[in-house]
């Protein structure tokens, strides 16, 4: 137990401070214990007002005995709790009781024949929600999600991208036995929900990334307003390195010109990106129905989101990153992710995102990462290096493999398509641009100005059948 001077100092998701004991009014202290047992744990600071002034309490014996009292009486199933003793510089004793994280949540509080598990959000102890209680509920069985046995069996599914990852990888052939071995199925052939996202068909609909690159700052309509955007489904494997290609693909590398050499300037640090989307993709809630991990991008930052908050149900912003223990929502999922790579089983994501990040050319504390998350949701977001205050990407040139890149092969193969005479409609269509404005602003408008293509004369002025051709042939 901490000394009362670091519990003083505790933050308000681990610690709970109570002027006194309201022995006859008990639930607003006993929801806090059910909470600290279904989360991670916590202390109750009894004789301390919430402004953290000690009060001090007339007699601890009397109270440890009615604590324990009431707390066999309302909460089930009977949570680990310690109490400790304390008295202040003047004089004053305060009573510290210790709720453990427990292993057979849920932790109900019980009142009039109604059961209601309580978790810890911020500094408050609410209800949990639907989902929340559903992986209590799961991890008071020692069962996860991924570990859960669906209607599909092993045989009316191909596993090729699995596999042939897995060999490439570990340079073994992977035999029908290992799927029951990682978990992936079970001894009479029903695939688990891990096995089913490894598969090639994954038919479950919430199993999905959508990635756009939004035109600006902030989101709009996909149609007018999105520069690129798609939508990932099918086998885990191909939707973690399509989102991770949808990264690259819409991002720059810059660079600078020194004096005996040339300094690469990324938009993000890839290594970054790849862990963040591992772990959306590894540690979000799958049984939230209609739920999808997005990547949004936008000029100046990268979010990505992933349904369900961190699993121990704490929040993230309140955390010290450098100090949260690995816990893994998908236990099945995350070992197979270790199994090919993709992450460390040492559960040192958050300090691996900020330290790849802070190895990036002119890097300041502007520039950390940020973690998000609520009882529901979980948002990381990535600073562009390149982007100023002023929404400049600097005086650096020297883009390489990033949006510019893309936007030559549009130009290229536009031009090439309008060898023959062209509609408008029919050149959208082509590079794939719903939005006019925005087909016009970034193909169009700069093909006519520099002359690489020129507009036929139609019979009629403002034709609708108005034409496009190379202005070289």
């Amino acid at each position: 137990m901490k000394t009362l001077a670091e519990l003083l100092l505790a933050e308000a998701t681990t610690c709970d401070f109570k002027e006194m004991l309201e022995a006859r009014h008990p639930k607003s202290w006993l929801k806090t214990v059910s909470a600290f047992a279904n989360g991670s744990g916590g202390v109750l600071l009894f004789g301390v007002a919430d402004d953290k002034i000690i009060i001090g309490l007339a007699d601890i014996k009397d109270d440890i005995d009615i604590i324990g009292k009431r707390i066999k009486e309302f909460i089930d199933p009977m949570p680990v709790i310690d109490f400790t003793a304390y008295s202040s510089d003047d004089g004053k004793d305060v009573l510290a009781l210790e709720v453990f994280p427990g292993d057979d949540t849920p932790y109900f509080y019980s009142e009039k024949g109604s059961l209601t598990a309580y978790v810890r959000m911020g500094s408050d102890s609410l209800p949990a929600p639907a989902n929340r209680l559903r992986e209590l509920v799961m991890k008071g069985k020692n069962l996860s999600f991924d570990s859960l046995p669906t209607d599909y069996r092993f045989e009316d599914l191909t596993f090729t991208v699995f596999e042939s990852t897995f060999k490439r990888i570990t340079k073994k052939v992977i035999a029908r036995n290992d799927y029951i071995s990682f978990g992936m199925c079970k001894p009479d052939g029903l695939l688990t929900y891990a096995g089913l996202m490894f598969s090639d068909e994954c038919p479950l609909l919430q199993s999905r990334v959508f990635c756009t690159r939004w035109n600006g700052l902030t989101k709009g309509s996909v149609g007018d307003d999105a520069i690129d955007d798609k939508e990932f489904e099918g086998d885990i494997i191909s939707q973690l390195i399509s989102s991770h290609d949808f990264v690259k693909m819409n991002s720059k590398v810059r660079w600078r010109k020194m004096s005996d050499h040339r300094v690469n300037k990324p938009d993000y640090a890839d290594r970054a990106v790849f862990e963040i989307l591992a772990n959306a993709l590894m540690h979000r809630s799958y049984d939230i129905v209609g739920s999808e991990v997005h990547v949004d991008m936008y000029d100046d930052r990268l979010e990505v989101y992933s349904p369900g908050g961190m699993a121990d149900g704490t929040l993230i912003q309140e955390r010290d990153i450098d100090d949260v223990p690995s816990t893994r929502r998908n236990p099945i999922i995350a070992e197979m992710f270790h199994r090919l790579d993709y992450i460390e089983r040492r559960g040192s994501g958050f300090k691996k995102i900020r330290t790849e990040t802070s190895y990036l050319f002119g890097y300041t504390d502007e520039h950390a990462p940020a973690f998000r998350s609520t009882p529901t949701a979980f948002h990381v977001i990535l600073k562009n290096m390149n982007f100023d205050l002023h929404g400049s990407t600097g005086q650096d040139t020297g883009q390489v493999a990033g949006q510019d890149t893309r936007q030559d092969k549009r130009t290229a193969s536009l031009i090439e398509f309008c060898v023959l005479p062209r509609t408008r409609k029919e050149m959208q269509e082509f590079v794939g641009i719903a939005s006019r404005e925005h087909f016009n602003k970034t193909l169009l408008m700069p093909l006519l100005e520099t002359g690489q293509l020129k507009m036929t004369i139609p019979d009629k002025p403002n034709s609708r059948n108005q034409k496009y051709v190379r202005a070289s042939v």
